[in-house]
């Protein structure tokens, strides 16, 4: 099993950007389709239809929100900071090797759109089921 740590350094206050990566609203304005949240899971519809329910397993809002995905787990933890803006790192574990490179590079596909959209109101999502990330396309 394998891990990837990423960076985003972000103009967004810790609160807007723990909100977008924590809420069935934020996340749709970034990451998915639809999403829908009930107790402590959180069900995801992604552009190309594809669907899974993950499971809250921290949530210190402002600071950290961590979930299972795709049975590996996924952390990410907001730094504030004393000028303006914030630091997250994003650490995805337990990851199987077969899967390591997809997961490395979808994840700076979600990073840089929810920097888009934390800092410019801007979603770089093309919303067309037939142009996802299974045809190669980076802005599914």
């Amino acid at each position: 099993m394998k891990s990837i740590t990423w960076k985003l350094h972000l103009k967004a206050s810790s609160e807007q950007v723990f909100d977008l990566l924590s809420s069935p609203e934020g996340m749709m304005k970034f990451w998915v389709e639809k999403a829908s949240q009930k107790n402590d899971q959180i069900h995801f519809t992604f552009p190309n239809g594809q669907t899974y329910t993950a499971r809250i397993l921290k949530f210190l809002p402002g600071k950290e929100f961590h979930l299972i995905y795709f049975d590996t787990v996924v952390k990410f933890y907001l730094k504030p900071l004393e000028k303006q803006g914030t630091d997250l790192i994003l650490l995805n574990e337990q990851i199987p090797e077969d899967d390591l490179l997809e997961v490395h590079a979808g994840w700076v596909s979600v990073l840089m759109n929810l920097k888009a959209v934390a800092d410019f109101d801007s979603d770089l999502r093309n919303h067309n089921s037939d142009k996802t990330w299974d045809q190669g396309y980076v802005n599914n």
